[in-house]
């Protein structure tokens, strides 16, 4: 059964086979789409789990990131090791945060009424949906630099189509971001279904084109290149820059590990997230790491100059034969990055802020819109936003999932009513305050205040690419002394309200 079997609304009737002793679902907290899967009903094995990072890590802005390393003086093996430390974290953060998923069954706004409430989950489903919607925008826009370049090509004379300029972005633009906001839309419209096909698809796609890049690019070189800039970092310089960027790359996909569940939910077993997790976290951020040496180190080779992402290269190449595939190849990855990181967290969120109203495909439609409507170009355009705005939402993110975590896996020890996650009753497990938990936001206020100061003022520029740990730990540390001991949990699967199939 895909993810439209059942309308907006079904949560108004009973399922079929909903124990006498389990009470209904709320319509205000439950639709199809928010729904538990049930477990005989998980399509997702460790090559999708694998195929979803296969996608993300090959990001172009990760590329972008990378190379900056490069050009901050490190050299390959250095990268290596920053790539290293970076994934064991992250190996570690997101397989945590994908056994909830599994566990429940439950998306992520779901999830975070555990901690924080039947209402308050809210604020953490939003904070993280907020970030998303700006970053699929980006995101979009910049593949449809690729794709202008593609069009151009192919037809010269639409270069004209260049010169005219509408809200900051031209006429050829809007022809490009609007074709692949489509495609996008289309999508997410057959559900998660649809998004796990397409990143399966795509993801051997990516690495074959990464591979055949750094190849190309090395022959450019006749198989030759720069370890490192001409005066490579050493000592305490060298090893704070690898520590930073090692948390940096870990801040990266921070955001990530508060919605894995969306992804989690639908995975077969935990030896299926830790399988896949192992591939795509670690061993593919080494091949990552291998093809960012390469690429910026055979360009340094031939001309001196540092590349700021692979799209630099695709665009210098002279043979349309090349460059044709390899930008389609760049705008597959994109799309794919997007749907997984960027679309599905708003979906969610928005389905859960007006369940009956929402489901999948109109919460899709309505993210994509929002993605559209605030302009993504003039944002990326302007670093001061994207600083302050998104540097200082994903700091925030930090203390969400320090909260989160702690509640979970230290105090609850994995624990959890599944179906009070749907109940609005007083006496329901996740009413708390009037469905806050108060505690869990007095813990995450002071921390997403600490981590924000860390990110944004100048003075703790140092360590500033460890804002997201410092709010999590801080975050967590406080919850659990706010939290009183000697709690009784209960633990009831969610299997009688839980949705056939996703």
């Amino acid at each position: 059964m895909n993810d439209h079997a059942a309308p907006a609304g079904t949560a108004d009737v009973d399922y079929t086979g909903r124990p006498a002793d389990v009470p209904k679902p709320s319509p205000r907290l439950y639709n199809n789409d928010l729904a538990p899967v049930q477990r005989d009903f998980r399509p997702w094995g460790a090559y999708n789990v694998f195929t979803l990072w296969a996608n993300d890590v090959h990001s172009l802005g990760n590329y972008t990131f990378a190379i900056g390393l490069f050009a901050l003086g490190l050299g390959a093996w250095q990268i290596l090791t920053t790539m290293l430390i970076g994934g064991l974290v992250l190996f570690v953060m997101l397989t945590l945060s994908g056994f909830v998923g599994e566990r429940t069954g439950v998306p992520f706004p779901v999830m975070s009424r555990i901690a924080f409430g039947i209402h308050g989950g809210r604020i953490a489903a939003i904070a993280r949906g907020a970030v998303a919607i700006v970053w699929f925008g980006i995101q979009t826009f910049l593949a449809a630099e690729v794709l202008n370049v593609v069009l151009v090509t192919l037809a010269p004379g639409l270069a004209s189509l260049e010169q005219t300029q509408i809200l900051g972005l031209s006429l050829l633009g809007w022809i490009s971001f609007s074709a692949l906001w489509l495609l996008q839309v289309v999508i997410v419209s057959y559900g998660m279904a649809m998004v796990r096909r397409y990143v399966s698809l795509a993801g051997p796609v990516i690495l074959t084109t990464m591979a055949l890049l750094a190849i190309w690019v090395l022959a450019q070189a006749n198989f030759t290149m720069a370890w490192s800039i001409d005066e490579p970092l050493t000592g305490a310089a060298m090893w704070q820059k690898i520590s930073a960027g090692a948390g940096l790359w870990v801040v990266i996909y921070a955001t990530f590990a508060l919605n894995f569940s969306d992804f989690t939910r639908c995975a077969k077993s935990r030896r299926a997230i830790v399988v896949g997790n192992l591939a795509g976290i670690p061993l593919n951020m080494m091949l990552f790491a291998a093809i960012v040496v390469i690429l910026a180190g055979a360009q340094f080779q031939i001309d001196g100059q540092i590349i700021q992402s692979p799209a630099d290269i695709v665009s210098s190449m002279a043979q349309p034969w090349l460059q044709i595939p390899a930008s389609l190849a760049l705008i597959v990855l994109t799309v794919a990055v997007n749907l997984v990181a960027n679309f599905v967290a708003p979906i969610y969120t928005l389905a859960d802020i007006a369940p009956r109203a929402l489901n999948f495909k109109r919460a899709g439609v309505i993210s994509a819109v929002l993605g559209a409507a605030i302009l993504p170009w003039n944002l990326y355009n302007s670093p001061l936003v994207i600083e302050y705005f998104l540097g200082g939402l994903g700091a925030v993110l930090g203390p969400f999932f320090g909260v989160i975590m702690a509640d979970y896996w230290l105090l609850r020890r994995e624990r959890v009513n599944v179906p009070d996650l749907y109940s609005e009753r007083p006496d329901g497990d996740y009413h708390y305050s009037g469905g806050i938990n108060r505690r869990a936001f007095a813990a995450l206020i002071p921390s997403a205040v600490v981590a924000v100061v860390v990110a944004l003022v100048p003075a703790f520029d140092y360590v500033a690419g460890f804002s997201w740990f410092f709010g999590a730990a801080l975050a967590a540390v406080l919850y659990l002394l706010f939290t009183p001991r000697g709690q009784r949990f209960n633990d009831v699967s969610g299997a009688g309200i839980s949705r056939p199939g996703i």
